[in-house]
């Protein structure tokens, strides 16, 4: 048995994982989960606009880092390339001073962040997120092949998997720069969003899957899973949890009646109405209405008549990574 850390950086929030890698019998491996945190850092806000992180920006990633370094120690886990990967994405990829936030991650971590492609992200959520699923047929199973959707805030990853009788892993896959954070600073200004920035930010999000559909045959899924707060925050809505469980969201489906109601409602509620929420995140109060919109131009696309939430994703997909 040994731990290992899993970070993912992406615009909107930073989260970690903890896990032990368990050897069982044979070649069997099991990963098993010791912390799951998630903090709201908005590294990348503004950076559509500017091109650079803020200073309050790195500094709020940089405390959120202090501390998941601290929770890595406690669990008796020395910080090091052999046992610490963490990746970046999206925004980090944009931003001109991308050396500065390098740098602060090595002083903390001891390793270098990892500004992983758009593919290599896509593969990590693909691994991650569907690590769990026992391909099956007919009503209840989840026909291959899966199309693993990733809503982060800056961009969205598209990923679908092969064939189950076919050897290679992925199909086909591509990011977009397409996210709650990008769409909600882009086009959603006001307080609820007007009709018109509504469908000036639906004709974006349709034109960009327009793009992805070029790359990825987004109709020939068999399966759609989506990942990322966005969709789980979507699950828990639509099942009416009091406050969010990530246990009870994990594999939920959402219909498309449901989705494209609640998407409806989070456009047309206000700050205080979306806060009141009790699966809301306070950091995705002012962007989950983009995210709710991307999602269900994304599933409408699709043609499937639902979704399945998971909780496991690019995280998970580099926790496996670690295992030697």
């Amino acid at each position: 048995m040994s731990g290992v850390a899993a970070i993912d950086c992406g615009t909107n929030s930073i989260r970690l994982l903890i896990a032990e890698i368990v050897h069982m019998d044979g070649d069997e491996v099991e990963v098993v989960d010791l912390d799951r945190r998630m903090e709201i850092v908005r590294l990348g806000e503004g950076v559509d606009r500017a091109g650079a992180f803020s200073p309050q920006a790195l500094e709020r990633t940089f405390t959120a880092l202090r501390g998941y370094a601290d929770a890595i120690r406690a669990h008796g886990i020395e910080l090091g390339p052999e046992t610490v990967r963490m990746v970046a994405t999206s925004a980090t990829r944009d931003a001109a001073n991308r050396d500065e936030f390098v740098e602060g991650v090595l002083g903390i971590l001891g390793v270098e962040p990892e500004v992983v492609t758009g593919l290599d992200e896509a593969e990590l959520s693909f691994v991650g997120a569907t690590a769990e699923f026992d391909v099956e047929d007919g009503q209840g199973g989840h026909p291959s092949p899966f199309l693993v959707v990733d809503i982060g805030g800056g961009s969205t990853e598209f990923v679908l998997g092969a064939d189950a009788e076919q050897d290679e892993l992925i199909r086909a896959s591509l990011s977009v720069d397409m996210g709650c954070v990008r769409m909600a600073e882009r086009h959603l200004h006001d307080d609820p969003p007007t009709r018109e920035q509504i469908e000036e930010a639906t004709a974006d999000i349709e034109a960009v899957l327009d793009e992805v559909e070029r790359t990825v045959p987004l109709r020939e899924s068999g399966s759609v899973v989506c990942v990322a707060g966005t969709a789980t925050t979507v699950a828990g809505i639509a099942a009416d949890l009091p406050e969010y469980d990530s246990e009870r969201i994990h594999h939920t489906r959402v219909g498309v009646a449901d989705l494209e109601r609640i998407s409806a409602e989070l456009l047309r509620s206000t700050h205080e109405e979306r806060a009141a929420i009790g699966v809301m995140h306070p950091g995705r109060v002012d962007v989950i209405g983009a995210g709710a919109l991307v999602l269900s131009r994304v599933v409408a696309r699709t043609g499937a008549d639902h979704f399945t939430a998971s909780e496991q994703d690019i995280l998970d997909g580099v926790a496996w990574s670690l295992v030697p």
